[in-house]
């Protein structure tokens, strides 16, 4: 059986991280990879990466998608690019048109049903003309605050309530996520953010909440969301962060699902750089109420980054099998880390 061959769009720190894993991994190899950075294109992918490329076909960094897809033979992309639905359907649109899978590790289309139901309807119906199909997924949306849930509701008879929480560290992240953060701005910049919406925050929590609502049956008629600031006391340097004493150091989301009026589920995020600084640890936290109640915590938290490359590149074999169509993480085999060859799970 030939190696699953994958097409990488995308080489910052998720898409390369990915390739790193890929690498390590029997029964699948990189065919192409796309990305516009002047400072990666036209180089050896294993040269950016510093592997070993011995016996190894180059696989050089093309700006064109268009030619990677004219001259390699792939069964799925993993796309690295956005964090919109609506910014990511071109790329997606492309990929599925030429009978390519799709992996995309952008958050809102973990479920893209939530916020952009039309757009959601016209990629199922793409995928399953052209026979393939496209999941988006990572750690968060698509793990700990949504399908880890659903998960544990499992050995429920009834539910009463739900609490996700997720303690993070920004110190990993690079400067888009400062930016997208606002680290580093004063308050009255972080307040003027949430205003104009120039500030993202978490991407993710209406895909959260419309997943668990839908997956056991709770019809969620509202969403609302909240940013706060997390100001520093300290001096806080990262990275590719600096936070004065007296600025934001990260920001607080937190969210709440509504059924039949009522907040069945609540979402909490805090998220800032060098948390410890101030005597935060991170973790993941599930409470459920119900019978029986159920509570889970994750010390520390599963680390974002290594976490969101995993969930895609474990993701490959039950994309590939899955029926034609738009697919969420409720649809689809539980994830599992894959230590054997790869090509074992695919259903010929």
């Amino acid at each position: 059986m030939e190696n699953i061959k994958v097409i990488i769009w995308g080489f910052g720190a998720m898409g390369s991280g990915m390739a790193k894993m890929l690498l390590n991994k029997k029964g699948v190899e990189i065919v192409g990879v796309c990305d516009m950075a002047e400072s990666r294109v036209g180089k050896n992918m294993y040269d950016i990466l510093g592997a070993d490329s011995e016996g190894k076909p180059a696989v050089i960094i093309n700006p064109s998608i268009e030619d990677i897809v004219k001259n390699t033979k792939a069964d799925i992309a993993l796309l690295a690019t956005d964090s919109f639905t609506r910014k990511a359907f071109d790329k997606i649109k492309f990929m599925l048109e030429n009978k390519i899978n799709v992996i995309s590790t952008a958050e809102e289309m973990s479920y893209p049903q939530a916020q952009e139901p039309e757009l959601a309807k016209e990629l199922d119906r793409i995928a399953k003309e052209n026979g393939v199909s496209v999941l988006g997924t990572g750690i968060n949306p698509g793990l700990i605050m949504d399908l880890l849930v659903v998960t544990l509701t499992g050995c429920m008879l009834d539910v009463e309530h739900i609490e996700a929480k997720r303690v993070n560290s920004l110190s990993p992240f690079g400067p888009a996520v400062m930016e997208e953060q606002g680290v580093g701005i004063t308050v009255e910049e972080f307040n003027k953010g949430v205003e104009d919406g120039s500030l993202a925050g978490h991407v993710g929590f209406a895909e959260s909440i419309r997943m668990i609502g839908d997956a056991i049956g709770w019809p969620v008629e509202k969403i609302k969301t909240q940013m706060a600031p997390i100001v520093t006391s300290v001096d806080r340097k990262s990275p590719h962060g600096f936070a004065a004493a007296g600025n934001v150091a990260g920001v607080n989301m937190t969210g709440q699902g509504f059924v039949n009026g009522e907040v069945k589920i609540d979402m909490i995020h805090p998220q800032q750089i060098e948390p410890e600084m101030e005597g935060t640890f991170t973790g993941d936290y599930i409470t459920i109420k119900g019978t029986p109640e159920v509570n889970m915590s994750i010390k520390p938290e599963v680390e974002g980054g290594l976490g969101t490359i995993a969930m895609c590149v474990n993701m490959i074999p039950h994309v590939i099998n899955a029926r034609a169509g738009l697919k969420t993480m409720i649809d689809l085999p539980v994830p599992r880390a894959i230590m054997g060859d790869m090509r074992e799970l695919i259903e010929r």
